[in-house]
């Protein structure tokens, strides 16, 4: 076994040490943003040194002081870094048995340790982790062939167990980022122009110097423009006065064009993806005539908006800049990588920049929080010595994150006599998912927060490349994992649309997997076959094929009650998770669709934490099914319009179908990352049941009441 993530901190001491009083100290560089993480290093460190579950601390993550495992993104957290601390403790429970053994004077293989202390059967005697390595280095690498415990005998991993923190959540005591104060500490407000392409021309002087006088300090670079003082009521009306006072050239305003039209025509650089999802930099082949056995050919489009991470708490930064050094405090989910964005836009070392990861408001992907990070250390850089706590509006938060891009998928497909898929093609269009801060050429890093584009003297703008790794960005889940003979894979990575973009929970899986799964219901039609028998009949993969089975078994989808259903699959960048969701689901006489019940099937590998990955399945369907059914984002020349939750509607607590997640638990097999496996075969499955339903095939999401009752007259 081996960890991408022991590649860059090999050594034992950056993971584990051990207390005088024999507590497990982990360090990790995968920060926990509701996956529960921490809750699953903790249990495979108990696990592995024999030690109670509270006696381990999940040190918070420092630039610095943790191990630099990149973005806690991907499904990665446990695939990566929870392997690493396995190993690691493993390695440090053999290297104190050795100590162990030598101080009691016997054999190592005769020790038994029961929290944390080390008995001899042949001697009685006893010494505790503390009393060896407490407050010690280690001095040793970790061992990626250190032996692991076998599932037989584990005690801890694959048992529920109360998540860490979740007490102190509930009741309300735990403090967040935007709850951190410090002495003489500031208030911060952003004041934001109406658009991206909108510039600051001026302000009224005598505005700034009332401000002055009444303790508010304003902050201006450029069109970057910022007020701060020590109370937040008075700083949140200063930046309301400031914004009146603001004269803005508006430019030519935002684009608006039709956006399915755009993403099709716009320019483009386009790649072909071959060898399971891995994008290669020749030219597209064009598209053939189906083959000659082929009998039924289909062609579909399906399309998805621009969607936001809909954050329910606005993201926030705190940072302190003084003695030439720039402190941060930040809910990012790379850390890392801001800071060396950071110390470009700065001009300083990155051993001079220190950011602590502090919880915020949950979210899986690249939304406001390195952006309000770079604020707050924006304006703390203009006045040293003073700590700044900076919180977004709701309105920032809608109207300035990176968006998830709007995309389109053209299919084709062709079947033979025998009902089996022959040929296939699949092409997605979209913007870039790939714009978190990371340092680069032509200050990069810093191109790619959103602030540093309003300040006086601004970076090159950045133009992300096509993403070229294995099942990345657009093209995430764009290979399925069915066995098609003939298949014609395209990503395009389309130039000239309108809003910011960058990742969002699944990339392109969500739109991929939607289009896949809908046009394998569309195919089984063709063939006159059932949607599960479809699937299973171009699957190989026997994992696969028992999630499906697994909510075949739970739902009648030949039930005629007047209830719609619908199934889709997936298996995360047909490398990690396998999902297969069920919905029944009502589409009422107003058009409106109803969600009466979801039965997931999950294949995590081996589950260490049961609930953390059930929780995993259930929210993922939620959001997802929050996306499908209602989440659009709307703009004009003069700006976003989906600004809060009345413009920008997501799923209530209304419209929670009851919900069944099976877990094919898979002790000693490798751990699957989890949490984004669910979210394209949920918008799958819902478009399933839709037509299932009413007969109405709809391909273009959100499913609103407005587009039932438009394809309905269509059709």
């Amino acid at each position: 076994m081996s960890s991408p993530s022991l590649k860059a901190a090999p050594g034992l001491d950056e993971w584990i040490s051990v207390t005088g009083d024999g507590r497990i100290e982990v360090r990790t560089g995968k920060v926990d943003i509701g996956q529960r993480i921490s809750t699953a290093q903790a249990i495979l460190t108990a696990e592995e040194l024999d030690v109670a579950l509270d006696k381990v601390d999940i040190v918070r993550t420092v630039t610095g002081e943790a191990p630099d495992e990149g973005i806690t993104s991907g499904s990665n957290s446990v695939m990566d870094s929870g392997l690493a601390v396995r190993l690691a403790a493993a390695t440090a429970r053999r290297h104190m048995l050795a100590l162990a053994a030598e101080q009691l004077g016997v054999e190592a293989d005769t020790l038994e340790v029961e929290d944390g202390l080390i008995q001899s059967r042949a001697t009685n005697r006893s010494v505790t982790y503390g009393e060896l390595q407490g407050g010690r280095p280690f001095g040793i690498d970790i061992d990626p062939a250190a032996p692991v415990k076998a599932p037989a005998d584990h005690k801890l991993v694959g048992k529920r167990t109360v998540p860490r923190d979740l007490p102190a959540i509930v009741t309300g005591t735990y403090r967040f980022l935007h709850d951190m104060t410090m002495p003489g500490m500031l208030h911060a407000r952003v004041v934001r122009p109406p658009h991206y392409n909108a510039r600051l021309r001026g302000l009224g002087d005598d505005v700034v110097g009332r401000m002055t006088e009444n303790g508010i300090e304003v902050v201006r670079d450029g069109s970057f423009l910022a007020v701060a003082g020590p109370d937040e009521y008075q700083v949140i009306r200063a930046a309301e006065r400031l914004a009146n006072a603001a004269d803005w050239d508006m430019g030519d305003g935002l684009a608006q064009p039709d956006i399915y039209e755009a993403l099709t025509s716009n320019p483009r650089e386009s790649r072909p993806v071959e060898n399971d999802g891995v994008p290669q930099d020749k030219p597209v082949p064009p598209l053939a005539d189906p083959p000659a056995s082929a009998v039924t050919t289909l062609e579909a489009r399906y399309d998805k908006p621009y969607t936001m991470h809909g954050t329910i708490g606005p993201s926030a930064g705190f940072a302190l800049y003084e003695d030439d050094a720039l402190q941060v405090w930040s809910h990012s989910q790379g850390i890392y990588f801001l800071r060396s964005a950071m110390a470009e836009a700065f001009g300083m070392e990155a051993d001079a920049i220190r950011i602590e990861h502090v919880p915020g408001a949950g979210c899986y992907g690249h939304n406001g929080a390195d952006d309000a990070a770079f604020d707050a250390a924006l304006i703390a850089r203009s006045l040293p010595g003073k700590p700044v706590l900076l919180k977004w509006t709701r309105e920032e938060e809608h109207a300035w994150e990176p968006y998830g891009t709007a995309q389109s998928m053209l299919m084709q497909a062709s079947l033979d006599a025998d009902g089996n898929v022959v040929a296939w093609s699949h092409e997605s269009y979209g913007d870039t998912y790939s714009m978190r801060p990371r340092s680069g050429p032509n200050k990069a890093g810093e191109a790619r927060l959103l602030s540093s584009r309003f300040r006086a003297d601004p970076p090159p703008v950045f133009v992300a490349p096509p993403a070229m790794a294995r099942h990345i960005g657009i093209h995430r889940n764009l290979d399925p994992l069915y066995a098609f003979p003939d298949r014609r894979l395209v990503k395009n990575l389309v130039r000239g649309l309108p809003l910011r973009t960058s990742a969002l929970r699944t990339l392109g899986a969500y739109a991929n997997v939607f289009a896949i799964e809908c046009f394998m219901d569309e195919l089984a039609e063709a063939a006159e076959a059932d949607p599960v028998t479809f699937r299973l009949d171009h699957l190989e993969d026997e994992r696969a094929k028992d999630v499906i089975r697994a909510v075949a078994e739970r739902m009648d989808f030949t039930a005629d009650d007047g209830l719609g259903r619908g199934i889709a699959f997936a298996k995360y960048k047909n490398l990690k998770a396998y999902a297969a969701v069920g919905v029944e689901l009502e589409v009422t006489d107003a058009a409106e669709i109803v969600l009466r019940r979801a039965v997931l099937a999950a294949d995590a590998g081996e589950v260490v934490d049961p609930d953390g990955v059930a929780a995993q399945y259930d929210g993922g369907f939620l959001q997802a099914a929050s996306w499908t059914l209602y989440e659009q984002v709307t703009w004009d020349r003069d700006g976003i319009t989906s600004r809060d939750w009345e413009t920008y509607p997501i799923l209530g607590f209304d419209n929670v179908p009851e919900m069944e997640t099976v877990l094919l638990d898979r002790p000693g097999e490798p751990f699957l990352g989890a949490g984004e496996a669910v979210s394209g075969p949920t918008a799958g499955a819902i478009g399933n049941a839709i037509y299932n339903a009413i007969g109405i095939r709809l391909r273009r999401a959100p499913f609103t009441p407005d587009a039932i009752r438009t394809a309905a007259m269509d059709a």
